[in-house]
Parts: C-alpha cells; sequence; structure tokens
C-alpha cells in the first residue's frame, strides 16, 4: 500500500503541489509553517480519517480559495487507483475513485490506510478519555466500514438526545421521544462496544511485546477497555450488548433529566494503560507514559499490516525530534517496510533512514526531490 503521487490545488497554503513519492522513505523538511504538516494531512484525509487539526472541512481550503482538490495515484493490494476528493465551500465534498462517485469516506479507508504519529500522541496516555477514543475510533473507521457507519449514526442520535435533554422543561412533549432515541443509540452502542472489545485485545497482543523489547524486559504494559457497567463482557455478540445498555440508560434516567445531560453509553469508554499492574496516566512517569504512547501507536501500525497483509502508510509528522535518542532509534528500527512519511526541520538531520526521496517545502512551495541513498 502506497501513495505514489499526489496533486493540491487551493488545500491550506498548496496553490498547486504535484510530487512523485518513493515507495519507502519519503522526508518532507523545511522551516516551521511552511506547509509540512499540511502535506501529511492532505495524504491522512485519502485514507477517509478527518483532519486531526480542522474542525471543519472548510478550514482545509487555502484563504484566497474557493475549492480545493486533493488527488492521489495509489497502489492497494494489487490494484492501481486515482483517487480524487473535490472541496468546495458551501457544497457537499465530491470523491471519486477511478471516475466513479464514492458515497461515504469508508470507501476512501477500503483503497488507503494510514497511521499517524504526531507530538500530540505522546500525551495520549495523560489525555482525557476523549482523545483516547479518538484514537481507537479512527483506526477502527479505517478497518472495519461497518463500525464507521455504526459511529456517525450514534453521533446523529447523540446530538438528538442531548437537545431532548437540554430542552425537556421547556417543552414537556420531547421526552415521548426520548425512548424511541434510547432505543437506537443502544443498537448503534453495541455494535461500537464490540469492535472496540476486539480491537484493544489484538492491540494489547502487539502493544505489550514492543513495550516490553522497549523498556529491556523490565516494565509489563497492559490494555483494559472500560465501558458502561451492566456490559460485564465487551467481547460478547452485539445481540447480548444491546439490553445491557438499554438496562443502563433506564439506571440513568433520572439523573439523565436533572443533569441535562447523555450520561450512559459508549461515549463515555476509556482505554486504559497500565504497567506493571499500576494506572499509566497516574503514576508512570514522563519517559514511562512516552513509551507507552510509542508502543501503542507502533502497535497500531502492525495490527494494521496483519488485517490487510500490508503496511498501511505511516505518517510521521515532525515526532522524531521530541523524541531523546534511545527512543528515536527504537522507532527508527521499528518501521522498516512500507512507505514513510517524515517531517522534520533540517533534513540532515535523518541520516541513517534508508534508501527514499527528500523534499524540501517552502511557503507552500516545492523544490526539486532529492534522491536519498542508504546509509
Amino acid at each position: 500500500m502506497m501513495v505514489r503521487a499526489l496533486e493540491l490545488e487551493g488545500f491550506r497554503n498548496y496553490r498547486s503541489f504535484s510530487a512523485s513519492f518513493a515507495p519507502g522513505v519519503n522526508v518532507i523538511y523545511g522551516e516551521n509553517a511552511q506547509g509540512k504538516t499540511n502535506l501529511l494531512e492532505a495524504v491522512r484525509y485519502l485514507s477517509g480519517t478527518p483532519s486531526h487539526r480542522a474542525r471543519s472541512e472548510g478550514e482545509l481550503i487555502g484563504f484566497d480559495a474557493s475549492s480545493a482538490r486533493i488527488c492521489a495515484q495509489l497502489e492497494s493490494r494489487g490494484r492501481d487507483f486515482r483517487v480524487e476528493v473535490q472541496l468546495t465551500r458551501g457544497r457537499r465534498r465530491r470523491m471519486t475513485s477511478n471516475g466513479v462517485r464514492l458515497k461515504t469516506t469508508g470507501e476512501l479507508s477500503e483503497r488507503l490506510h494510514t497511521v499517524l504519529f504526531c507530538p500530540e500522541d505522546l500525551m495520549l496516555i495523560r489525555a482525557g478519555s476523549a482523545e483516547r477514543r479518538r484514537f481507537l475510533d479512527q483506526s477502527l473507521c479505517q478497518l472495519r466500514p461497518r463500525y464507521a457507519a455504526a459511529l456517525a449514526e450514534y453521533h446523529r442520535l447523540h446530538e438528538h438526545k442531548r437537545r431532548i435533554l437540554r430542552d425537556w422543561e421547556e417543552k414537556p412533549s420531547l421526552l415521548e421521544l426520548l425512548p424511541e432515541f434510547n432505543d437506537r443509540l443502544a443498537r448503534c452502542g453495541a455494535v461500537l462496544i464490540h469492535y472496540r472489545a476486539h480491537f484493544i485485545r489484538k492491540l494489547a497482543q502487539f502493544a505489550a511485546p514492543i513495550h516490553a523489547e522497549f523498556s529491556g524486559e523490565r516494565e509489563k504494559m497492559t490494555l483494559a477497555y472500560e465501558t458502561v457497567k451492566t456490559v460485564e463482557d465487551p467481547l460478547i455478540p452485539t445481540r447480548e450488548i444491546y439490553p445491557r445498555l438499554l438496562e443502563h440508560q433506564e439506571s440513568h434516567r433520572r439523573a439523565e433529566l436533572e443533569s441535562r445531560t447523555c450520561l450512559s453509553g459508549p461515549h463515555k469508554d476509556d482505554l486504559t494503560v497500565s504497567i506493571d499492574r499500576r494506572s499509566a496516566k497516574q503514576f508512570a512517569s514522563q519517559g514511562q507514559t512516552r513509551t507507552a504512547a510509542l508502543s501503542l501507536k507502533l502497535a497500531e501500525r502492525e495490527l494494521h499490516q496483519e488485517d490487510l497483509g500490508e503496511w498501511p502508510v505511516l505518517l510521521l509528522d515532525d515526532v522524531l525530534s521530541e523524541l531523546d535518542q534511545r527512543r528515536r532509534d527504537f522507532v527508527l528500527r521499528r518501521i522498516r517496510g512500507g512507505q514513510v512519511f517524515i517531517t522534520c526541520c533540517e533534513e540532515e538531520a535523518l541520516d541513517g533512514l534508508g534508501e527514499g526521496r527528500t523534499f524540501h517545502i517552502h511557503a507552500g512551495r516545492l523544490a526539486a526531490p532529492e534522491e536519498r541513498n542508504a546509509i
């Protein structure tokens, strides 16, 4: 799986951009605020994953542009695809693959998988639960189209329920709608819990040995999934999770009406990380939490590889500069194989990465790419 070529028009600070990439390592370097991260953001978007920086798609369109275009030549599972996304202010996006219209971002994910690692991910362990849910959701939406559809529907239903709870005292008739929304939320929620539980179990199988190697076998990292209390075993079938979610909703009905807040459901789930049976969020040092976060992201990449049969495209957004030499060397050893994009400020700081290409970005423009020789 790889991005052979990329074209951008009106995307962020890129008025016009075109480049062909190496199947191995691609180093994108330049000073700050020149567009390096924007380039990775465009590649990430083509995997059907929402931007990690933009609140709306309109932010992806350049300040002086009315529309933006992202187009890429992809190789995936032995096939070639020409994927194009057109973003226009005030209109719905248009997505095509080999000229055929795509209806959902899930169809993009079937053609390209990416794993993004940015400096903010180093705080994944100590961040709030919303960041860890986002980590789960972004990976699962690429791996399982059914999960992506259920997540989108759950968010829509949750927003409706939130409005009912907010306004019910002024409009008591709204409470008549609550049972229907609770039922539909429970059905969608059961799908989310089922997939999250199986994903975390698999992720733990990859993360534990990576972390053990990283720590010199001195530490043991374990993962656990926290969801609603009535679902004691989240690995059970969705049809068995569904009534347990209804039970939890009913037990929180009064509290939800009084607080006017949705208190029941997988929108409050969490992924908990422990090191030697102690909560990493509460007790681990900064170095330990960084090692745990690195282990999770590297495990995510290996999980995708096992599921797909080929490596996902790895996007390292200025993360190496945030690591000490030991952690940096460990990451570089683990990312052999597959296509990799790395952004950094200084090209010469990345000697030893192997064969590939180097691109110098300045003010949203590309200087002549250079071939990298293995060192």
